[in-house]
């Protein structure tokens, strides 16, 4: 073929079809010209041994400084990139030409082959069933993932096991902690139904950021005890070495590209709720393992049978409610019922929820706030616990610390906002005050909310009057309903009767 070098294999096998075949379809089959067969036939040596080497066609632009400049610098320091060695050169030798570099390039490579350091070996492993799981987190900000058009920061974790592929995936709210680390893991555990012999995570330095030696002693035994309850032997990788915990971080990827092309082919990355997401991560996760099936099964039957119950996945903590009718924990100010102030109020702390409890009583749940990355406080308010006390003092409403944490929704922001526009402070506070206690008194906090936007949009102010009879009747107005105790005689006459009666003869 024009252009194309012929090969020793290519003249082997003209050689070989020319004993059956005239020279031009021999040459024709070993795909080379006719000339190209007349020339083997004659000299059949074959082509390489007939090359000589090739001398150089134009003068090295680097042979009078590449052993005395570049050699120093790689032997200096071995993780100079090439295009930094070459800057260096065109300003030590404006002469160079730009088009060296290429050049250069290849003749470090060349060096670093024969003289450079000797660099890792990744050794690959084989696995065997049931024997090691690998946990790890992995960062979702990339996905744009947003709920109700609110971005979402989170994390996932991510459980695999490597002999099968059994994977399992947990939206995580917050950074990477123990809890995080033990819910996950006990949901994956508990999906698949067996727990491997080993457990293998990074080195939770994540977990770990921030705390002091005894926090960090006490988190350690607290991650032994978890593997412990499951009868997992605990392992960990080297702090920085990712690629020891290889068979999941490949796997990081293959999983975010499926939600990725998911998102794409749903048309939206915004979700309605929590909630509605976890299931969208679920459903993906559950086709991937639906497609190793067989496999999976077949690892079941080498697991470890699972506990009675899971253990502990939250951290436990001790707050007093202050009088401001709330308490503050990891940078954040929770309110709760104002009755419970001056109480100490045991915290179950989870990933994403706070449970309470007075002694062994639980009271309620929380949602988790976290604190700003600045180191500025959050707050997480539930209006219903303060409208009592705020009805008597509108006026702190003006300058309120969480002030717009308490409003339900956007339009009771949008209403204090246009009242204290066009009303004095006092009457907007007021009146502020009174749309809240009216969605607290009468249940009304979304159809409220619908009115107020409907209001606001064609510039009218809320009446209050014409709302409390919208959403009547009013709690003060209904009658009041006296049930009265029964005789505990009567119930022994009509004993009586039946005896007489014979009822139970």
């Amino acid at each position: 073929m024009p252009g194309r070098h012929v090969t020793d294999h290519q003249a082997r096998l003209f050689m070989k079809l020319r004993r059956d075949h005239p020279i031009d379809v021999a040459a024709a089959k070993a795909g080379m010209s006719r000339a190209t067969g007349y020339c083997i036939s004659e000299d059949p040596t074959p082509p390489s041994q007939k090359k000589g080497p090739r001398g150089r066609r134009r003068p090295d632009p680097l042979e009078a400084i590449f052993d005395s400049e570049v050699v120093p610098l790689l032997r200096t320091a071995p993780g100079l990139r090439p295009v930094a060695i070459f800057e260096e050169l065109l300003r030590r030798h404006p002469e160079l030409s730009s088009g060296i570099r290429r050049t250069l390039e290849r003749r470090i490579r060349s060096w670093r082959a024969l003289h450079g350091e000797e660099q890792e070996v990744i050794f690959r492993q084989s696995h065997e069933p049931g024997r090691m799981g690998l946990s790890d987190f992995t960062n979702m900000g990339a996905a744009g993932v947003t709920v109700l058009g609110q971005p979402l920061p989170h994390l996932l974790y991510h459980f695999r096991l490597p002999w099968s592929g059994f994977e399992h995936a947990h939206v995580i709210l917050g950074g990477e902690s123990f809890v995080a680390l033990a819910e996950g893991l006990q949901n994956a555990l508990w999906s698949v139904g067996g727990a491997p012999a080993f457990h293998r995570s990074d080195s939770l330095s994540a977990a770990f950021r921030n705390l002091d030696a005894e926090a960090r002693t006490d988190l350690t035994k607290r991650y032994d005890g978890l593997c412990a309850h499951y009868r997992m032997t605990p392992t960990r990788n080297n702090k920085g070495v990712a690629h020891e915990n290889g068979s999941i971080e490949s796997a990081h990827g293959h999983l975010k590209n499926a939600i990725r092309d998911a998102l794409l082919m749903r048309g939206s990355a915004d979700f309605e709720d929590l909630g509605a997401y976890r299931a969208f991560i679920d459903e993906i996760v559950g086709r991937h393992n639906a497609a190793r099936g067989k496999r999976i099964e077949a690892e079941r039957a080498y697991l470890q049978e699972l506990p009675e119950r899971r253990t502990t996945d939250y951290e436990e903590v001790i707050v007093t409610v202050t009088s401001a009718g709330g308490f503050t924990l990891r940078k954040v100010f929770y309110t709760v019922p104002s009755r419970l102030i001056g109480h100490r109020l045991r915290v179950r702390l989870y990933d994403e929820r706070l449970e309470l409890f007075v002694g062994g009583t639980h009271l309620l749940n929380l949602p988790r706030g976290r604190g700003h990355p600045d180191g500025k406080h959050d707050q997480v308010v539930n209006y219903h616990h303060v409208i009592h006390s705020l009805r008597k003092k509108p006026m702190a409403l003006l300058h309120l610390v969480y002030r717009d944490k308490l409003f339900p929704r956007g339009e009771y922001r949008r209403a204090f906002e246009a009242l204290t526009a066009r009303l004095p402070e006092r009457q907007a506070c007021k009146a502020t005050v009174e749309l809240l206690a009216l969605a607290h008194e009468r249940n009304c906090e979304v159809a409220l909310a619908e009115d107020l936007a409907a209001l606001l949009d064609v510039g009218d102010l809320p009446d209050l009057a014409v709302l409390r009879r919208k959403f009547s009747p009013d709690p003060a107005s209904l009658p009041v309903v006296t049930v009265r105790a029964t005789s505990l005689n009567s119930y022994e006459d009509l004993l009586g009767a039946g005896t007489d009666t014979g009822a139970y003869a």
